[in-house]
């Protein structure tokens, strides 16, 4: 089958202009009962048709009477009244008093006819019918007067009015069993692809679970409207059609689909919405980043977006397009989204021509200046949402964002995560170890942020990160970690606490199919490999083991590795090389024993190295920074360990190897 380009790649304000030239939202109205009234949107103005409260009540507990009969009561010189009887709350009988008499009354109650004022009890004493009173009150006092919250006739709520505790408390006082507010969107929900399948059920090779039905279910109903899911849909159009047409018949107010949507073979939701009806396909591609395969058609006066399957992708479109459209139907407002200012951690790069929202993680800096690193989990990683603090907006005629540049971060909450404790630097399983070991007797929400170990040293020389984990070699030496301090220049603003030691190694498909002995093997034609990201500690080992080669051979590193199969393709993690070589999608990586356990696969050893631990001087004595160390020279953390395959400790675990001069 012929691939098929996009239509016609727009501009975002270009898709909104076609999507509302074709569509018009418009509000429909129910009526509900006040119990199920809490977070709707008002349709109408309430007019209060009662006094609030309907009558002059008491204030407080005391004797309802004529303030002027009180006027000149002192201590010394008490009033002395008759007292008629008692008045409770809830009592019906008109009660009515004159000069020299009154009623006690309790607070809430209904105040009797001709008393103007409440004396409170503690003003007074009482002896059988008669009660002294030994302070004046004015007219008026301890007294709620009818109409003294709402009166009659008053406009109480406004239609547009977002219903909280305190609204429906308004209406409970006004005697309102039933209002009219706007009706919750109603949005079908359809899942397409071969490879999608229901969560709870079996994963097999191929496969994964639907993200996406439960992400934008969720999301539906955030932004006021009612999700119903209408299933899982194969790549076949016909199947595709049949539900599409099921939810157009139906009183659903707006269609999403997910999946399917790009210009693949099997991407075929375009192809079949196109035949749906009239305008049909308004848009299909929009010059933004993540989301560009993005669909926006209107059939029968129904919108139906077709978002992409990657999570992440859908969620920002989600978020540009189809939240402002359901608000709108709801009558809620678009929450404001607070921004604050921070400077990039690292280079940005977006591509020429679409705008980008570019998702980050934020960390306070020595002066409290916030930076923002780039979370790089792709739009394919759920993760990528929900790790997020905020994003960057890109321009479309923006390719790259340099280092410490300002950018304005819209932060996805109304506040920043900033956590007690923030690792920064290479990826390690161990530090997941330590932190659950850690949690058990000092909880701490950690920010953990893998950017390898010449990007951790880099946030310790910012003073961004409170610890960075780092597992880098010098060439010449032999040494670990402590050359690198002295070479970046922060060895007199950082310590160094030695870590533990880790199997580094080739990890390869169960009984080595491809027969790989060495670094070597890497350079056969029949071998294709898995990359680690530059600036890896991992990456680095295996650039120096291919310099070796390289120098016997008399060629430069770079001609060495062109013959790599694979050399360009980057994981940013252990699990990733892992995962690639047990899916086949590599031969062999380089990476720590620990995954090659986990994902069944063989190890062949390279090295032992030091994983130790960079800490500002700043930070040092920070309590959580102190307690990860405490944690680290446990000896349970160490029996966990040694537990674990590729990990162990050394007889320097813990402690500082080098302390800034």
């Amino acid at each position: 089958m012929e691939l098929k380009e996009f239509h016609e790649v727009v501009s975002i304000e270009e898709a909104k202009k076609r999507l509302y030239a074709n569509y018009r939202p418009k509000r429909k109205v129910e009526e509900v009962s006040i119990e199920d009234a809490l977070g709707r949107v008002l349709a109408e103005n309430v007019i209060a048709n009662v006094d609030v409260p309907p009558f002059d009540r008491a204030a407080m507990d005391g004797y309802a009477v004529v303030a002027k009969d009180t006027f000149y009561a002192d201590e010394e010189n008490p009033v002395e009244l008759e007292v008629l009887g008692y008045i409770r709350a809830g009592d019906t009988k008109m009660y009515e008093i004159s000069s020299g008499k009154c009623y006690g009354i309790a607070t809430g109650a209904p105040m009797p006819k001709g008393a103007n004022a409440v004396v409170m009890v503690e003003y007074t004493t009482r002896e059988n019918n008669r009660v002294k009173i030994y302070r004046p009150v004015a007219p008026g006092e301890n007294v709620t007067s009818a109409g003294n919250d709402i009166m009659r006739g008053e406009l109480v709520l406004r239609e547009g009015t977002l219903l909280s505790p305190r609204e429906t408390g308004v209406l409970a006082a006004l005697g309102i069993k039933k209002v009219k507010v706007y009706a919750k969107p109603k949005v079908a929900i359809i899942s397409t692809g071969d490879e999608i399948i229901p969560v709870g059920e079996e994963l097999k090779f191929g496969k994964i679970y639907d993200i996406n039905s439960r992400t934008i279910a969720d999301s539906v109903r955030e932004n006021g409207g009612i999700p119903y899911f209408l299933g899982i849909v194969k790549d076949e159009p016909e199947e595709l059609k049949e539900k599409l047409l099921e939810a157009l018949n139906k009183d659903f107010d707006v269609i999403i689909t997910s999946g399917g949507t790009s210009a693949g073979v099997g991407d075929l939701s375009y192809r079949v919405i196109d035949e749906l009806g009239s305008p049909g396909i308004l848009v299909h591609g929009i010059a933004i980043r993540p989301g560009k395969p993005t669909i926006i058609a209107v059939v029968d006066n129904k919108p139906i977006f077709g978002l992409p399957g990657y999570p992440t992708s859908a969620m920002i479109i989600f978020d540009v397009f189809v939240a402002p459209l359901l608000r709108e139907l709801a009558g809620m407002p678009m929450p404001t989204r607070k921004k604050v200012k921070a400077k990039t951690a690292m280079k940005f790069f977006s591509a020429k021509g679409r705008y980008e929202y570019a998702l980050v993680n934020l960390v306070s800096g020595e002066t409290g200046e916030l930076s923002a690193y780039p979370i790089l989990t792709g739009s394919g990683a759920i993760t990528t949402l929900a790790f997020a603090d905020g994003y960057v907006e890109i321009p479309e005629n923006v390719e790259l964002l340099q280092a410490n540049e300002e950018v304005e971060v819209t932060l996805l909450s109304d506040t920043i995560r900033l956590a007690d404790l923030t690792i920064i630097g290479s990826h390690c399983i161990g530090v997941d170890l330590l932190l659950t070991t850690m949690n058990k007797y000092y909880p701490v929400q950690a920010k953990v942020i893998n950017v390898g170990s010449s990007g951790g040293l880099a946030a310790v020389r910012r003073g961004e990160s409170d610890i960075s984990g780092t597992h880098l070699i010098d060439e010449e030496t032999g040494e670990y970690n402590i050359p690198f301090l002295k070479r970046l220049g922060i060895d007199k603003k950082a310590y160094l606490v030695r870590g533990y030691d880790r199997e580094q190694g080739l990890v390869v498909k169960k009984g080595n199919p491809k027969k790989i002995k060495g670094i070597e093997d890497l350079l056969r034609e029949d071998v294709h490999i898995i990359n680690r990201n530059a600036g890896s500690g991992t990456r680095i080992l295996l650039d120096l083991e291919l310099k070796k080669i390289a120098e016997r051979e008399g060629v430069s590193l770079e001609e060495l590795t062109k013959n790599i199969k694979g050399y360009e393709i980057e994981a940013k993690s252990h699990s990733a090389v892992a995962a690639a070589v047990a899916l086949g999608r590599a031969d062999v990586g380089v990476a720590i024993k620990t995954v090659a356990v986990q994902y069944d696969l063989d190890f062949i050893p390279l090295r032992e190295e030091k994983y130790d631990f960079a800490i500002p001087k700043t930070k040092f004595n920070k309590e959580a920074v102190q307690k990860f160390i405490e944690t680290l020279r446990s000896d349970e953390f160490k029996e966990i360990l040694k537990k674990t395959p590729g990990l162990k400790p050394n007889k320097e675990t813990g402690e500082i190897i080098h302390s800034p001069c």
